[in-house]
């Protein structure tokens, strides 16, 4: 999805998520004049990128009179710290774009007022290769346009889904936000299992390494649900359902990620307090 400009797209924060997104956006066609970029530290990468590019880093915010949408990809316990900083960009009346964790639209509202047009997203780890899948959710304020610009910006970093109520994103935090790092440990347990079973170490995180990211790719491009993906590689009474049997017992892997992933949800919304 292209990323149409017709005014300044300020990037706040250019660490992973934010070099990610830049990099994204000028794949996507944006026009590198219109974008800023304010990071007190930025990688060297993010710098380099944006000096054949063309982004204008660290300028002065009091210069910027066209802002139509700040991008607040800030860690989160900076936050205080940093949008005192740039709320005269309030001026302009841009949209106000979250990708941090566990901060809600009203804390955005606080500083940017409650006329402010804000969308509160959530995005994953996979969106540093384009892989991402980000959930938003919009105040009262944002416009059709302002969400089809939310849309396309966070489509340069992979899928986008929209949620009806912020309530919500507590639950997606604790499904893909968290969720890669659950695929991560799911990964170390089945290479761990594999060297029990007699393989060489290097030999069984090759294979759990493999098939993880195999099996992965495979659900993306084949667009087949998970369960009928399940189905078609267990043969009855065979190797794969010898196993099952184990990880779908009434104690087995579905019990363990629902309280893996309440658990999740109750500290986000803990943080977002």
């Amino acid at each position: 999805m292209m990323v149409k400009l017709a005014g300044t797209l300020v990037l706040v924060g250019a660490g992973k998520m934010g070099g990610a997104m830049l990099e994204g956006w000028l794949k996507s066609g944006a026009e590198a004049a219109k974008i800023v970029a304010l990071d007190p530290a930025p990688p060297a990468e993010t710098r380099d990128l944006a000096a054949r590019a063309g982004v204008k880093l660290n300028p002065d915010p009091a210069t910027i009179t066209d802002a139509e949408v700040v991008v607040i990809a800030v860690k989160p316990q900076f936050m205080e710290e940093v949008l005192p900083g740039i709320t005269g960009l309030r001026a302009s009346r841009p949209l106000i774009l979250s990708v941090a964790a566990g901060k809600t639209i009203a804390s955005f509202e606080r500083h940017f007022g409650a006329d402010a047009a804000v969308i509160r997203s959530m995005p994953n780890t996979p969106a540093a290769v384009g892989r991402g899948i980000t959930a938003m959710a919009a105040n009262r304020n944002v416009s059709p346009a302002q969400t089809v610009l939310a849309q396309a910006l966070l489509a340069a970093i992979g899928e986008v889904v929209t949620v009806p109520d912020e309530a919500m994103i507590d639950a997606v935090t604790a499904v893909s936000g968290s969720g890669p790092a659950y695929v991560f440990y799911l990964t170390e347990c089945l290479a761990a299992a594999g060297e029990k079973a007699g393989l060489p170490k290097e030999l069984a995180v090759q294979l759990a390494r493999a098939t993880v990211a195999g099996a992965g790719e495979l659900m993306r491009q084949s667009g087949i649900d998970a369960a009928t993906l399940r189905q078609n590689v267990t043969s009855p009474k065979g190797t794969t359902f010898a196993a099952l049997e184990i990880l779908m017992a009434a104690d087995g892997m579905q019990p363990l990620l629902d309280k893996a992933v309440a658990a999740a949800a109750r500290r986000s919304h803990e943080l977002a307090s």
